[in-house]
């Protein structure tokens, strides 16, 4: 089974796709083009691999027609795609398509890699720039990988990093079956059809595969819009009559202070995901568009699997009920009725990649899976997130690992050691906020020590905003580091 093939049997040739700058693409057009480049890399022999291999390639390429008619290239070519967030770092990209023993990395729409090109591979499929790069970066290493035979029988369409490259990022494994069944499920409560004009403001790297992928399997038409500011967003919604809106509570603050925003008779839908959503901002977004915000709750290894359907009649900060075919409950419920998550149903991950697990050894004996969510769940069957009982700091929807950061800050000439944690911020949710122990506290490396160190091996998401030099960092009883989840 293939996903793309599934996307172009159920699709009107003559819809309209995908709106752009100065691009309209049908879905008979985006079918032409994807076939074209899977030719051409196809053709250029590096795409299909042997007996119990699949080719991962990694995609380096900005939001844009291109990097949707590449990734739907790649799979349709039988190739396993790894898509590359455009903020990492040099290093952080060299250690992700090593983790992930990627065969070739693929550049477009400007974006470049750090060494020289092995082979450059005209695709005729891409609009920005009629030459694609393609860099055969481990090909050795990728012939040895222990799991290979075991990734192959998944059919794997994708595998995601949720964060960098390093700390507790695993790697989530996704098949095609996979994909299939969670983007139909993540829409019984969306209801995205062939008369909807999605407004795209989301990094495609962190969102194609479930959020793109279920636009273009139910027909809709995703307009990509080439700023993130308020003016451009409400711009792209009047204009071009947006009848959804999926983004970050990021941009629905910015939105609700906006001052010339007003309510859209198009706009019927405004998703917020990918970080908690505040009060203010709730309420601020709907007295100014007169729309209630719904919040749900994405995970990559489960997809989205609560949505917050119920609008002014439900609390604003809950992130739902469950969607069709998913089931959640508590486990570990204190005397406030605060538990951890637990969730199970369709298109659940098939595996991490690094370590290797399959999904049947992450999930519990009943087949739930931890998300290390503090959760409340109300008598309507309505989630409200509580806090959390993994290190992971929100960034402006962009999660961030404290074990990532930890790990290069100990690295640092001057520091003993280090513990990082989340302060929240009014504009982008959460700020990493590093504590440090000195080698020398009479003489500790400086704040811009610091930062030009870790420059070099963090994207700018990962950067410790704040620095408190210490004596010495909280440890449990067994003397393992403290973990708390924000100051």
């Amino acid at each position: 089974m293939n996903i793309t093939e599934h996307i172009f049997a159920s699709c009107e040739p003559d819809a309209i796709a995908l709106l752009g700058p100065g691009e309209k693409i049908t879905y008979g057009e985006l079918r032409q083009l994807t076939l074209a480049a899977c030719k051409d890399l196809e053709a250029s022999g590096w795409i299909l691999g042997g007996p119990g291999r699949r080719t991962r390639v990694a995609l380096h390429c900005p939001n844009g027609v291109d990097h949707i008619i590449l990734s739907l290239a790649v799979l349709a070519a039988g190739g396993c795609l790894l898509p590359v967030p455009g903020e990492l770092s040099r290093r952080e990209r060299d250690n992700l398509v090593s983790l992930a023993c990627c065969d070739l990395v693929l550049c477009a729409g400007g974006a470049r890699w750090h060494r020289e090109a092995a082979q450059t591979v005209p695709v005729n499929g891409v609009r920005q720039q009629r030459a694609l790069l393609c860099r055969g970066i481990l090909p050795t290493e990728a012939a040895c990988c222990p799991w290979e035979a075991e990734f192959a029988r998944l059919n794997p369409a994708l595998v995601r990093f949720s964060s960098g490259t390093t700390g507790t990022s695993k790697g989530v494994v996704l098949s095609h079956e996979a994909l299939l069944q969670r983007v139909i499920a993540g829409n019984s409560g969306m209801k995205i059809g062939q008369g909807d004009r999605i407004i795209w403001i989301l990094p495609m790297a962190h969102h194609f595969a479930v959020s793109i992928v279920l636009y273009l399997l139910h027909g809709a038409c995703t307009v990509l819009l080439s700023s993130h500011l308020a003016e451009d967003i409400d711009r792209g919604i009047r204009e071009h009559r947006g009848t959804v809106l999926y983004g970050a509570p990021f941009h629905y603050q910015l939105l609700s202070e906006y001052a010339p925003g007003r309510p859209h008779d198009c706009l019927r839908l405004a998703v917020s995901t990918a970080a908690p959503l505040s009060p203010e901002t709730a309420r601020a977004f709907r007295n100014r568009y007169g729309l209630p915000l719904t919040q749900g709750l994405g995970i990559i290894e489960v997809g989205l699997p609560l949505l917050n359907c119920l609008g002014a009649e439900s609390d604003p900060l809950s992130v739902g009920s469950p969607q069709a075919g998913f089931e959640a409950r508590l486990c570990g419920v204190d005397a406030d009725g605060i538990g951890e998550l637990l969730l199970r149903g369709p298109g659940l991950f098939d595996a991490y990649l690094s370590p290797w697990q399959t999904r049947r050894a992450v999930l519990d004996a009943d087949g739930w899976f931890h998300t290390g969510d503090l959760c409340t769940i109300a008598a309507d069957g309505q989630v409200t997130l509580r806090g959390r009982t993994k290190s992971v700091i929100n960034v402006a929807g962009i999660k961030v690992f404290a074990e990532q950061v930890e790990a290069v800050l100990n690295t640092c000439p001057g520091v003993r050691e280090s513990r990082v944690v989340a302060e929240p911020h009014p504009a982008v949710g959460e700020i990493p906020v590093a504590e440090l122990v000195a080698c020398n506290e009479n003489q500790p490396p400086s704040f811009a020590e610091l930062l030009s160190f870790c420059r070099e091996h963090l994207s700018a998401y990962h950067m410790p905003v704040k620095v408190r030099w210490v004596e010495a960092l909280p440890r449990t009883a067994s003397g393992k580091l403290k973990r708390n989840t924000s100051l």
